[in-house]
This record gives structure tokens, C-alpha cells and sequence, in this order.
């Protein structure tokens, strides 16, 4: 497998999906049923391929990513050759970004001298999607990008 195998949950959630992936491959649901009671090693295998094409489909589609942490933000654009990335961090005694009060204090306070924007750069390693999946697997979401390109523009702006 490239990436994991989809939860109980979220196979549930793409049960159509997955129908209309067992029927490409001419499988329908009492074949379905018949192979998961004798060959679970191969329904095993299809689950798995599944898997990899969802991963591989909503990573392909993922150009931002987000990770917080108390005294910290990592945001990041995914581009085609590079990530972009910046880190926000708070030097603020007992903050905790994960709280909303205290991320309202961050948002109202940007430029407080506490806190401190680091910005950087870096071309991927290995497949664009595999490091994309690394950093959801460490904890970082999926998001529409609004934090990453308000910030940018924030530091952006104060550079010039």
C-alpha cells in the first residue's frame, strides 16, 4: 500500500463510491459478499487499492494544509515542485492556540512583538502527495488556504 487503508467509518461513508469501484471491476454485491467469506485476503487487497485511490485523489486535490499546536501554527501551500511554509509562533506565557480565546488573542494582537513569523521554502523530497500525507499523518488538516494566504500577505506586507 502507498498510503493507509481507509477506517471502518470512512469506507461506510464512501460505501457508493466503492460500489461503483467494485463494479468497474465487475464485482457487484453478492460477488462482493461471496469474497469477503472466502477470500478475505483479497478483499483485503481491494479495500487496499481503494484506499490508495481515495488517498491519491483528495491529496492530488489538497493545496493547503494546517497544524496547531499551542504555542504554534504551521501552515502550508502545497505547489507542484514546493511547499511553502509558515510558522507562527506565540512567546506568550500561558497561550494555548488550541483554545479559541486565546487564537482571538493572536488574531488581534499579530503584530505584538511575542510573536514571530517565520516563512521558508523547500522542494519535495519524494512525491508531492506522499510528503502531503506525511504532514497529515503528523496531525496537520486539509483547509481552503484563507489562514496560510492572510498571514502571507500580513508579512508580506510589513517586508516591504
Amino acid at each position: 500500500m502507498k498510503y493507509t487503508k481507509l477506517s471502518k467509518e470512512q469506507f461506510e461513508e464512501l460505501n457508493e463510491e466503492f460500489a461503483v469501484f467494485l463494479a468497474a471491476q465487475s464485482i457487484d454485491v453478492k460477488e462482493w459478499t461471496k469474497i469477503k467469506e472466502e477470500k478475505p485476503e483479497l478483499a483485503d487487497k481491494e479495500m487496499e487499492v481503494f484506499s490508495d485511490f481515495v488517498w491519491e485523489k483528495v491529496l492530488s486535490k489538497a493545496n493547503y494544509l494546517e497544524h496547531f499546536s499551542a504555542d504554534s501554527l504551521n501552515l502550508f501551500k502545497c505547489g507542484e515542485e514546493a511547499i511553502h511554509r509558515i510558522v507562527v509562533k506565540v512567546n506568550k506565557e500561558g497561550i494555548n492556540l488550541l483554545e479559541s480565546k486565546d487564537f482571538e488573542w493572536l488574531l488581534d494582537n499579530s503584530k505584538d512583538p511575542r510573536v514571530e513569523y517565520l516563512k521558508g521554502k523547500k522542494g519535495y523530497s519524494q512525491e508531492r502527495n506522499l510528503e502531503i500525507f506525511d504532514l497529515i499523518q503528523k496531525g496537520s488538516v486539509v483547509s481552503e488556504g484563507k489562514l496560510f494566504e492572510a498571514i502571507h500577505s500580513m508579512i508580506s506586507a510589513q517586508s516591504n
